[in-house]
């Protein structure tokens, strides 16, 4: 684990693996998780690869400040830390909401990224989810129950180690009750990127054929609105995509890495 001061006025944690002077891929974790959340991809692509999977904003050892929670906050660390790093492009990888924060990343500075691989990916997170009021209740320290909860909210479908699970508890009961009350809001309050700009980088977006989250017409909207993208469904698998199938889909981000984020790939449903 490393950590870099960014011109947003934050340090920001991130892991790095792999040959600088490969291809680099730029790794995104859903609100509540790490960057450890991607260790099971990140082992299995090539070293060839140079792969940076980060802490954003009040997660994991990045700082936890008591402000800048909306997208375009968010979206701006990772470009201040690309801009720190060396920059782009870059292909990103974004799971969950990550992959809100990979739109917004791509609608503010298409520059940086050269392709976008998103899994299980919302088209929208405005409004007021379920939990929100549990959230908004939250005190320090957070328990290992509610987080434990909290997670179980998101079913899985497939088989998932019981240890990378205890891992993603100790992630959401490392996050302090502020950030968890400030995430909501942020996210929650910020206008969906699609909505606000245009995504013009090549894009793969994954979803499990059983993603309760998702529906169908919000995936197809999002294909819809980033020209030159493509949907790809996994059978049999939820909305936690990277938990599920982390195999699968360290396979399909080398593929679309390799064919220089064409993302020819099979299994595609467009």
């Amino acid at each position: 684990m490393r950590t870099i001061d960014v011109a947003t006025g934050i340090s920001m944690a991130y892991r790095e693996r792999g040959a600088r002077n490969g291809p680099t891929v730029l790794l995104l974790h859903a609100w509540g998780e790490s960057s450890r959340s991607f260790d099971r991809v990140v082992t299995r692509l090539s070293a060839t690869m140079h792969v940076l999977a980060v802490d954003l904003r009040g997660h994991g050892h990045t700082d936890k400040p008591s402000t800048g929670y909306d997208l375009v906050s968010v979206a701006s660390d990772v470009i201040a830390f690309l801009d720190a790093a060396g920059g782009g492009p870059v292909v990103v990888l974004g799971a969950s909401s990550g992959g809100y924060v990979a739109q917004q990343l791509a609608v503010l500075r298409p520059d940086l990224v050269a392709g976008l691989v998103m899994a299980g990916v919302p088209l929208s997170l405005a409004g007021r989810p379920a939990f929100a009021d549990e959230i908004e209740a939250l005190v320090d320290p957070i328990s290992q129950a509610w987080a434990q909860e909290f997670i179980d909210w998101f079913p899985v479908e497939g088989s998932v180690p019981a240890d990378y699970v205890a891992d993603r508890v100790r992630d959401a009961m490392a996050l302090p009750a502020e950030v968890w009350h400030l995430s909501l809001a942020g996210l929650t309050g910020s206008d969906p990127p699609l909505r606000s700009g245009r995504i013009a980088a090549r894009t793969l977006a994954i979803w499990g054929d059983r993603d309760g989250l998702i529906p169908v017409a919000d995936q197809l909207a999002i294909v819809d609105g980033i020209l030159g993208s493509r949907r790809l469904v996994y059978e049999g698998v939820g909305h936690l995509v990277l938990w599920e199938q982390p195999r699968r889909l360290a396979e399909d981000l080398t593929t679309f890495v390799e064919a220089g984020g064409d993302g020819a790939v099979s299994r595609v449903d467009c």
